[in-house]
């Protein structure tokens, strides 16, 4: 039961084949199995869940219209309020520390009926590719617990991939959607900024980091993440990028016009031979359906890259600091090290900074006149798939490629504002999870789930971990 997908939960509760106290109730069961080992979740309530599950069913029962998520449970990352539940952003700093109202899109996610288990782990302030804190320790990969589910959103990957949520949401700066999915072998969406609303997410998205930093969902499937868009897109008054977008429909002959770019190295970080396989796996299948798929790099990337880190590393540090500030030796391990890295560059001026945007700017501009030819890009999410805990560099192609360069295939398009989807396609030699990134143009996310559906219809149902440390 616990491996439907949300659609498939919803339609189900909608023709009363199964109840909303039954979902609920084996979710919970799952979590109460399976997170000892994983630790996904940080706080969930059981009695709250099956309360709202039973009004749930009374709904079902007395005939109600029912939202498109009614009765189906999801997780929401523990950076976002969630009232009644614990907001910490994996921070001492912020320890027990619980949201007294929704963000907008956990309002407009309990408006279409799902019902809200609980909060997922992350990384003290977000500010990795793994998931570890001093309040909660690590969270596991359950296709291999040795190895990490990935960052900040890893607790939320993790939950989604072991069957313990339907689905949920995370958020994006540099690849803390994509890189966990990629790990966990689930479906992921990083939107424009300002499509999906920030609004109650901390730390929040203002300044630079409003740029950079978006809300989206994850899931097991595809049209998961088309409901989960759809249900929580829209305007917000407190998102300073938010824009009057609504979600059109797209229809499979429009998909089908458009040129797809690929590539599978940026010429700069090699990614493994697995990982080439698997953008070669998804060309193959793209172009079998019909699509017309032509190899193209755009140029620009490395710069997109070098802009990212000025904005996310120094101007990033320089807006945490009141955080840390006195109280350094109190940081987890990770964030120490994060911290250290943004140490190595000067603080911004304003010349700097004003330097900084406008070079964003002008990448922007010149990477979008590339994509008139290719709306649509195919590449990897990262370098290398789920790292064992405490990795921080790897050899590839004979090549030491670093702990920061690994994720430089998610962080351009955090720079340049492009919306991006990762679906599972390969495994490494170790059976581990490989996805690939499906890019679009600024608003356009409704053409990369398209393209992201078609592929995913190509490559066939979705495999699951098999949970061996259960045995």
């Amino acid at each position: 039961m616990s491996f439907r997908s949300a659609g498939e939960i919803a339609a189900q509760i909608c023709r009363k084949d199964v109840s909303p106290v039954e979902i609920a109730r084996d979710h919970l069961d799952r979590i109460e199995r399976l997170n000892p080992k994983l630790n996904a979740f940080v706080d969930w309530h059981p009695e709250l869940v099956l309360a709202l599950a039973r009004a749930a069913e009374k709904a079902v029962i007395a005939g109600h219209d029912l939202g498109p998520l009614h009765g189906v449970p999801v997780s929401i990352k523990s950076s976002i309020d969630v009232a009644g539940h614990r907001c910490e952003t994996g921070s001492r700093s912020r320890a027990g520390r619980v949201a007294a109202e929704d963000a907008p899109l956990v309002a407009r996610l309990r408006a279409a009926g799902a019902v809200i288990l609980g909060v997922t782990n992350a990384p003290e302030m977000l500010m990795a590719w793994e998931t570890d804190n001093l309040l909660y320790g690590r969270t596991n990969n359950p296709w291999d617990l040795d190895c990490t589910a990935g960052g900040s959103s890893g607790g939320e990957a993790a939950a989604i991939a072991a069957g313990l949520s339907a689905g949920g949401v995370g958020s994006d700066g540099g690849g803390s959607i994509r890189v966990p999915a990629h790990f966990c072998g689930i479906c992921g969406l990083k939107p424009t900024p300002g499509r999906i609303p920030s609004t109650g997410h901390f730390p929040k998205a203002g300044g630079p980091f409003a740029l950079l930093g978006v809300v989206g969902p994850m899931a097991r499937a595809v049209a998961d993440l088309q409901i989960l868009f759809k249900v929580m897109a829209g305007w917000d008054d407190g998102d300073p990028a938010a824009a009057p977008v609504d979600v059109r429909e797209v229809d499979e002959a429009t998909v089908r016009s458009i040129s797809v770019g690929f590539f599978d190295d940026d010429g700069r970080t090699p990614v493994t031979a697995e990982t080439r396989a698997a953008v070669g796996h998804a060309v193959t299948l793209l172009s079998e359906s019909g699509f017309r798929v032509e190899p193209f790099r755009p140029d620009g990337l490395d710069e997109a890259r070098e802009r990212w880190w000025e904005f996310f590393g120094t101007a990033g540090g320089m807006m945490l600091e009141p955080e840390f500030r006195g109280r350094e030796s109190e940081l987890s391990p990770i964030l120490r090290e994060f911290y250290s890295w943004t140490k190595t560059a000067p603080a911004h001026t304003g010349q700097s900074l004003l330097a900084a945007w406008l070079g964003r700017d002008s990448v922007r501009e010149k990477i979008l006149l590339q994509m008139r030819k290719h709306p649509v890009l195919i590449c990897p999410v990262a370098a290398v798939p789920a790292f064992r805990h405490g990795e921080r560099e790897w050899k590839i192609e004979n090549k030491t490629v670093k702990y920061l360069d690994a994720w430089s295939y998610c962080a351009w398009f955090n720079l340049l504002g492009f919306p991006a989807a990762v679906i599972p396609m390969g495994y490494s030699k170790e059976g581990l999870p490989i996805g690939v990134q499906i890019v679009g143009r600024p608003w356009e996310e409704e053409v990369v789930l398209a393209v992201a559906a078609q592929l995913e219809k190509a490559r066939g149902a979705w495999q699951g971990p098999a949970l061996k440390f259960l045995s």
